[in-house]
């Protein structure tokens, strides 16, 4: 596998040019690298341009770029197309071509997705996450989920691992969680629950409104990105540094009667830069991270848990949950499977 160290500074300098604009300002190409007929292809996505969305978009300038503007993909920002909640509906409905999701937002809908949500899963290391996420986008049970709403996986999100950015008393120790509002989904949710937490299914973009309110103690993003995309980091006071609860699934996939009805041309290419989807991704994340870490530490109290604490919490919300998890969707698809397969394809990536 590659060197982490040198996937990112590569990654990273390829990311900065894409948000900086450089790509957008290259010339187009005089000819056609691909040949195939005018496809539009509409991409649905809540929120702003960010970090997430990085990679499709560098996925989306170059389908016009190698066809010479014949196969156009376009990412609908703000919940134009359709709510975060609502994005496989409309899938399922032929009303776009592919879309962002994340699993927690409609758990029922993707149950077997939810393995992405559980606590202390092994993929902290950026490259060992991306090498599991790819062989689980290709698992039968994730595969599955999806085909019900007429989607087929793309590629996934690679989210980092989640911390937390909470407003008023600090919580020190684990037993200072009970009784906080915590805005966080799936597994994470169900982890923080056995804190004594009380689990809060905000939406990304109401959870800043929330805090203004008075209704939300803290929340639960990926670290860094997220806080700052949703505002989290404008009202926080306090942040987790090394909790690493965990993550979740925001991945992007398609709807599986446009990807059929597209020339084999077309199918190669989006399928053959998975890769840099993917990679562009996760150097936009160092990226915002090497400027938002500096902030966070001027502008909020850092809590920094020892060894003793974090492997207390794993005791407490690791193995409960994923036991838990297993045995509330053996009937419904081979949770066990799907579970092992995680452990299964990090140790192959080590």
């Amino acid at each position: 596998m590659i060197k982490r160290s040198i996937r990112s500074t590569l990654g990273i300098v390829s990311a900065a040019c894409i948000l900086g604009g450089t790509l957008a300002t290259m010339p187009n190409a005089t000819a056609a690298n691909i040949e195939g007929p005018k496809v539009f292809w509409k991409i649905s996505m809540w929120g702003n341009p960010r970090a997430l969305s990085v990679g499709m978009e560098a996925l989306a300038k170059k389908a016009a770029e190698e066809t010479d503007g014949n196969f156009n993909i376009k990412i609908f920002y703000g919940a134009q197309l359709s709510s975060n909640r609502e994005n496989l509906d409309g899938l399922k409905l032929n009303a776009f071509e592919g879309a962002a999701i994340c699993n927690f937002y409609h758990p029922g809908k993707n149950p077997a997705w939810m393995v992405f949500s559980l606590p202390f899963l092994p993929l902290g290391d950026p490259a060992v996450d991306k090498y599991v996420r790819s062989k689980m986008m290709e698992h039968p049970a994730i595969v599955a989920d999806m085909e019900r709403w007429n989607a087929m996986p793309y590629v996934s999100g690679l989210l980092p691992q989640y911390e937390i950015l909470g407003k008023g008393p600090v919580p020190l120790a684990l037993e200072q969680w009970s009784g906080l509002r915590v805005r966080a989904g799936g597994g994470l949710g169900t982890a923080m629950e056995k804190l004594g937490a009380v689990k809060q299914t905000l939406p990304a973009g109401e959870s800043s409104t929330a805090f203004q309110r008075g209704a939300l103690d803290a929340a639960a993003f990926p670290y860094t990105y997220a806080h700052v995309s949703f505002k989290i980091s404008e009202e926080a006071e306090w942040y987790t540094s090394n909790l690493a609860p965990g993550t979740s699934e925001c991945g992007w996939v398609f709807n599986k009667t446009a990807f059929e009805k597209l020339p084999a041309q077309y199918q190669t290419l989006l399928m053959d830069n998975r890769d840099m989807v993917m990679d562009l991704t996760q150097a936009a994340y160092a990226e915002q991270d090497a400027i938002n870490l500096p902030k966070f530490e001027q502008t909020m109290t850092k809590i920094v848990y020892s060894d003793e604490e974090l492997e207390r919490f794993k005791e407490i919300a690791g193995k409960p949950v994923w036991d838990e998890w297993i045995e509330a969707n053996k009937d419904k698809f081979d949770s066990q499977g799907v579970f092992d397969a995680i452990w299964q394809y990090a140790e192959e990536a080590k």
